[in-house]
């Protein structure tokens, strides 16, 4: 099993369109960034890629690229399930959170975990997305920008979930015990 965890934080400006988790906010300012900005996506992926330990979006989608103006972190994503899928990498579940004074998440949330769920062929059982916020506190608070965290857990194709469910719960115990260990 390997877990990562992820970060992003853009700044709200004028001019710009609201977009987490795939979905387009009604909002009065959208994030300032060189792809769609997507927080959640963005720290969705970093959170996908350190568990793989293949890097980091700056890595695979640099903001000095310009094939990557103004693309659908979607996009993204679905390029970084398919970098998993060729190391070996099953995702088992994704937890992230939202963090923003305003607009109100929780009417996105459901399409957001579907958006995630259909990019990286999961089911949507395996995704929680949760929002909160910073009470007026700091720059989320005060409504400068919005952040989000995200952590997951991976396992390789020879200890999914169905493999550790079908050895007792233990993906590596009967091997070990067959070497004497």
């Amino acid at each position: 099993m390997r877990i990562g965890m992820g970060y992003d934080v853009h700044r709200l400006v004028e001019n710009r369109k609201l977009v987490i988790g795939g979905v387009e906010i009604p909002h009065e300012l959208g994030l300032l960034g060189h792809s769609d900005a997507d927080v959640l996506l963005h720290a969705i992926m970093d959170a996908l890629l350190g568990a793989a330990a293949l890097g980091d979006i700056g890595k695979h989608f640099p903001d000095t690229d310009p094939k990557y103006e103004g693309i659908s972190s979607i996009r993204l994503l679905e390029h970084v399930g398919k970098l998993l899928e060729e190391n070996g990498y099953l995702i088992e579940n994704i937890d992230a959170t939202i963090i923003a004074q305003r607009p109100k998440m929780r009417p996105h949330i459901g399409q957001m975990e579907e958006n995630i769920a259909n990019a990286l062929n999961i089911d949507k059982s395996q995704i929680n997305i949760k929002a909160t916020t910073e009470e007026g506190l700091g720059f989320t608070g005060n409504e400068e920008g919005i952040s989000s965290q995200a952590i997951c857990l991976l396992t390789t194709i020879y200890e999914s979930s169905v493999a550790v469910a079908g050895s007792g719960g233990c993906a590596g115990c009967s091997r070990n015990q067959e070497q004497g260990d």
